[in-house]
């Protein structure tokens, strides 16, 4: 990995000290570096777009280069913005764009991140966005980070500075805390003890989709009743609705983060003009983006439960964070005859090891669609 203090000391020689994105497994030497030593000059952003736009407005207001960082997934985030407002020819607004590589040719990777690693320098190839691979190399970071600000201040216009595995990524910490009695395993098996058997679920991007997984094989269940989304942050609500749409008999629950929740917040509002009584989203809020280094989300600080009320949700008015309290709100809402939303405050860090989520995504979710279809 790069030396995270020169990074940040020849961002700041070359005038880049404003930092705004969402956090990756890949740079999460880099996110948690900058968070500890600049925090005050760093926003993680609800979506990569949002941090394009927060970017640009600091721009307009100081004439000073900022940096967005992002995984490349969440690059699709991030087009409309670059090309209708940060692009040269609308309001040519000079940036950085610091992007974890997953998915990179012939490096091996998971199946959700082997398209994106492929079109990763094409997709800044069509908006017309200059980039640089980085290396794992002190003697030149210098170099590469004043050729860029370089660039994107003459031309203003952004530049990209691509990060492989290891270059920007050091080692996870524990970073568990003991706020709230629970954690996510302990809240998924409560709701899968407290809820019909038939229920449909699915599981957003990150630990519940392996918490979920893992959990099927130790209670000896089959796993035909569960979406896993391994990728598309902040849109796993929006599957399960159109799951609860189609299929009326059939409870179906969304598995959310509240990183993942407040990605694409605006989905929230569908139930305020649909019928989908059968509809259950329940957010496991660890207040963190756990699964790329633990960095600290709004989850906590934001009212989710009045959100989801002003949305249209019945709720019980306010979070659970207890065994009981869980269990109360599962039995007084999962015949509440119209949509539900619960807030789960849990701990971060894990009951034990989690292995990496290793099976067929074709397969698994045609044992979904048969199980949806079969009669």
């Amino acid at each position: 990995m790069l030396d995270q203090n020169l990074v940040l000391d020849e961002l700041k020689k070359n005038g880049v000290t404003f930092f705004t994105g969402v956090p990756d497994s890949y740079l999460n030497g880099f996110c948690n570096h900058i968070l500890k030593n600049a925090p005050d000059r760093t926003i993680i952003a609800a979506n990569e777009g949002n941090a394009i736009g927060i970017a640009s407005g600091y721009y307009f207001a100081s004439k000073e280069i900022p940096l967005v960082y992002m995984q490349n997934s969440g690059m699709g985030n991030t087009v409309n913005p670059l090309v209708s407002l940060a692009d040269e020819h609308v309001y040519a607004v000079p940036m950085l764009l610091l992007i974890g590589w997953r998915g990179r040719p012939g490096t091996g990777d998971w199946p959700q991140h082997e398209l994106q690693g492929e079109i990763t320098p094409g997709l800044l190839d069509i908006m017309h966005i200059p980039y640089t691979v980085l290396e794992d190399d002190n003697g030149k970071i210098g170099d590469v980070l004043a050729a860029a600000v370089s660039y994107a201040r003459e031309n203003r216009k952004p530049y990209a500075l691509i990060a492989p595995k290891g270059v920007m990524a050091g080692e996870k910490t524990d970073n568990r805390d003991d706020r709230y009695p629970m954690n996510r395993e302990e809240a998924i098996e409560i709701i899968l003890d407290h809820l019909p058997s038939e229920t449909i679920y699915a599981a957003t991007t990150g630990r519940a989709t392996r918490e979920l997984f893992f959990l099927r094989e130790k209670r000896k269940e089959g796993k035909d009743h569960d979406f896993l989304n391994v990728g598309a942050m902040g849109h796993t609500s929006s599957v399960a609705l159109g799951i609860a749409l189609e299929k009326k008999d059939r409870k179906v629950v969304c598995l959310d983060g509240d990183s993942a929740v407040m990605m694409h917040l605006g989905a929230m509002t569908m139930v305020s003009k649909l019928d989908v009584p059968n509809f259950i989203h329940i957010v496991l809020n660890n207040g963190a983006h756990e699964s790329v280094g633990g960095q600290p989300s709004a989850g906590h600080l934001v009212d989710l439960t009045g959100i989801a009320q002003a949305c249209g949700y019945r709720t019980i008015g306010k979070p659970v964070g207890t065994r009981e309290e869980l269990i109360k709100a599962l039995d007084d809402l999962k015949n509440s005859g119209q949509a539900s939303f619960i807030d789960v405050r849990i701990h971060k860090g894990l009951s034990g090891k989690l292995p990496p989520l290793d099976f067929l995504h074709k397969e698994a979710v045609d044992g979904l669609i048969y199980e949806l279809n079969k009669d």
